[in-house]
């Protein structure tokens, strides 16, 4: 076989927008919230940057259809008209916090910029529909959907910052244990009350305090001031 033959490289990958965002969210997976450039998003699909630039004409582009891909690939459906609304704003922030901590890259994006898309407002929408169902006019209802945007990325993003390398995270026990073992070594001489609660401070990154701090700030909507 000529070597002409054997250096033949394979068919190109078809650009396209997915294609791209598709390329941005496995390197943001291996190599964290910088590591998507246009000029490595290029690379990972084969062309040069300005064949990005066709379709987005900028990172921060890139990053607005990223975080609306992210968003829109939440299950609507866990939010069954059927069930209490506490019940469906719970299943659509746990569908939302395992579709984001499985890209824990991508979580900072979130926090970059408006988050204003199609997506976004559908999200935004299943929560208003459900706070007004709990009784509460416009303006409460507008008020407590951002306090619950406020509360549930936060958290997500919190849970993805306590783990500085980029790449996948550990499962949740892992993480715990690992929080535990490093509050072990906090002195309680001095931060004694940090000592004292060290079990369960470890245990801030995982599902029981997310829902822990979920549901009361749900309570906290129809509860009387």
């Amino acid at each position: 076989m000529a070597d002409t033959d054997r250096r033949k490289p394979g068919p190109r990958r078809a650009l396209s927008e997915d294609a791209i965002l598709e390329a941005a969210l496995a390197l943001l997976d291996v190599g964290g919230a910088d590591a998507a450039s246009i000029r490595r998003i290029a690379a990972a699909v084969g062309v040069a940057p300005n064949a990005v630039y066709t379709y987005f004409p900028d990172k921060g582009a890139v990053v607005r259809a990223l975080v609306e891909r992210l968003l829109g690939e939440v299950d609507h459906a866990v939010v069954d008209p059927g069930r209490p609304w506490q019940e469906r704003i719970e299943a659509l922030a746990l569908d939302l916090r395992r579709r984001l901590v499985a890209h824990p890259g991508a979580v900072p994006l979130l926090l970059s910029g408006p988050m204003d898309g199609p997506a976004a407002l559908a999200l935004g929408e299943l929560l208003l529909d459900a706070l007004a169902e709990a009784g509460l006019d416009a303006t409460a209802a507008a008020r407590a959907s951002y306090t619950l945007i406020v509360y549930v990325l936060g958290a997500i993003a919190l849970e993805v910052a306590d783990v500085p390398q980029p790449g996948p995270l550990a499962p949740e026990g892992e993480r715990i244990a690992a929080r535990r073992a490093a509050f072990a070594a906090v002195p309680a001489e001095a931060f004694p009350r940090t000592a004292a609660a060290a079990d369960v401070m470890a245990t801030y990154i995982g599902t029981e305090q997310y829902l822990w701090g979920l549901r009361r700030t749900l309570a906290g909507f129809v509860t009387p001031i």
